[in-house]
Parts: C-alpha cells; sequence; structure tokens
C-alpha cells in the first residue's frame, strides 16, 4: 500500500514527539530557568468547546508561559481523604465529571500522556508531606477543559495532584510551598477553579453580585500585596467568603499558586471578569 507524503510526514512527525515525550519521562527533569505558575478561572465546563473571551485569555497566557517539559496540574475537581494523592498513569484517562450538558462536550478527547516517576521528582526537590500516587484518577474537567485550549497538541505531559480534604487552607499553601522547587525543572504548576465560585445563586446576567465583586477584590488585592496568610485566612470575613464560597474546593487551587510563588516574582491578574453573576473568571500570571 502506498502512502502519499503528507501522509508520511505527519506520522513520522507524530512518532518524533511521542518519542521526545518518553524520553523526557524515563530520563527526568532537567534544571531550568524558573518556570511562571498559572491560576486560571474555569467556569463552565462548556468552555471547552467554546470560543469566548475566557478561552481567548487562556491561550493568551499560555503565549506568555515558556514552554513546560511537564504541567502539575491542582484542579479543584479532584478531592481526596486520607491524604494527597499524584496521577502515575503512563496515559492519561479523561474524566468526563459532568452530567447533562451536550454530547459535543463528551465527545472531546485530550490524548496526553502522564509522568509515572513524577512522585520521585519531588522527592528528589526536597518533598517532605507524604503525597501518594494512584491509577484510578486521571484528568477531570477542572485541567482538560483548560488545556484544550492552552495546549491543543497535547503533547505536554500532564499530572495532577488532589486536594486533600482533610488539610485547611494554611497547610495547603504549605504543601505548596514545598513543591515550588518544581518550577526550576520545568513544571508549570497549573491551579483551576475559581476566586468567586456559588452555583446555586447564579443568575442569567454576568454581571456579578455585589457580595461577589467586594469579595472577588479583596483577595485580588491580598495576593497583588503579597499577604498570601491573609487569604489562606479567607474565611475570616465571614459571611461574605460564606457566600463567595458555600465550600472551599473551588478557592484551594489559588493557594497552590501563591504557595510557589516567591518574593521576586511578578504577579498579574487577567480576564477579570464574571459568569452568571456568582463565578469569578479571575486568572493569575505568577512569573
Amino acid at each position: 500500500m502506498l502512502i502519499k507524503r503528507r501522509e508520511f510526514l505527519r506520522a513520522t512527525s507524530i512518532l518524533s514527539l511521542s518519542t521526545l515525550i518518553d524520553s523526557t519521562i524515563a530520563s527526568g527533569l532537567e534544571k531550568t530557568e524558573r518556570m511562571p505558575a498559572l491560576f486560571i478561572g474555569h467556569g463552565s465546563p462548556l468552555n471547552a468547546i467554546a470560543e469566548n473571551q475566557h478561552t481567548l485569555a487562556w491561550r493568551s497566557l499560555a503565549s506568555k508561559v515558556t514552554r513546560p517539559t511537564a504541567i502539575l496540574a491542582i484542579s479543584a475537581h479532584w478531592q481526596s481523604r486520607n491524604g494527597s494523592f499524584l496521577t502515575s498513569n503512563p496515559q492519561q484517562q479523561i474524566i468526563y465529571d459532568m452530567y447533562g450538558f451536550p454530547e459535543a462536550l463528551y465527545d472531546v478527547k485530550y490524548p496526553v500522556k502522564g509522568f509515572p516517576g513524577f512522585k520521585q521528582e519531588m522527592l528528589s526537590e526536597g518533598l517532605q508531606q507524604g503525597i501518594g500516587t494512584t491509577v484510578d484518577w486521571g484528568l477531570d474537567h477542572g485541567t482538560w477543559s483548560v488545556l484544550v485550549h492552552m495546549y491543543p497538541e497535547a503533547d505536554i505531559p500532564v499530572v495532577q495532584l488532589s486536594i486533600n480534604a482533610d488539610l485547611s487552607p494554611v497547610q495547603h499553601l504549605s504543601l505548596a510551598r514545598e513543591i515550588s522547587a518544581l518550577r526550576h525543572r520545568g513544571v508549570l504548576i497549573l491551579g483551576s477553579g475559581n476566586l468567586v465560585h456559588n452555583l446555586r445563586l447564579r443568575k442569567q446576567e454576568a454581571a456579578a453580585f455585589d457580595w461577589a465583586e467586594e469579595f472577588d477584590h479583596i483577595i485580588a488585592r491580598k495576593v497583588l500585596q503579597g499577604n498570601f496568610a491573609d487569604v489562606a485566612n479567607y474565611q475570616s470575613l465571614g459571611q461574605l467568603a460564606s457566600l463567595a464560597h458555600p465550600t472551599n474546593e473551588h478557592f484551594l487551587p489559588l493557594l497552590y499558586v501563591l504557595g510557589v510563588a516567591s518574593q521576586s516574582d511578578a504577579l498579574s491578574w487577567h480576564n477579570a471578569t464574571f459568569y452568571k453573576g456568582s463565578i469569578s473568571m479571575r486568572c493569575l500570571l505568577v512569573s
């Protein structure tokens, strides 16, 4: 059977790319210049199949970031008990952890490799807190709905870290500090959640509720001031915090991005908009 030249070139380029990724996984992560870190306000799963101001902002942020060797994602949609866990799948599975959406959303594929040896990389950089591994999870929509826009080629290995529901916000911040050295190994730390997230009170209009805008601005200001301990102690804002986050899983990924920041980093907010009044779509670039 004859193979057309275009098909041959495409096949060989895919093979070369796969070989390069496999080589990276096998040989470990080399020292690099410090990588940026990102917090993405991911909002609705439908953003995975949309082109709007949010997805355009994600693509723009990807263009501002040095191409990573690997991505460590912390998504609001994977909480664990009795410890934190890393995915250790050689090939990541895509988890469609949302219900009642158009069929087109469930047709989205993101055939990206994992990084089974990633825990060892973390240990080599001085991780002290115990982190387990599992092949029972993959990439949930908090991760893949963002990455399909940021890195549509699916050619960068991705590992996801669970959010240990037994830890306090301050403890999450502390754990993040332990993994900050990975930024010098070509790893993009990617937190995916929302600065304000109250699905129960969402409305049809995009304009933010007063309480949502107030909380959003307070936290955004504290971040730029470097008051990360105050950010972790967001519940001290009382009723305002309870309205902004009836549960905390969408807030916690921000703490991982703040925890890996250094004093010399520049912090900048992007896409400071709202979705349905009660979901902040703000994104943070640490560079």
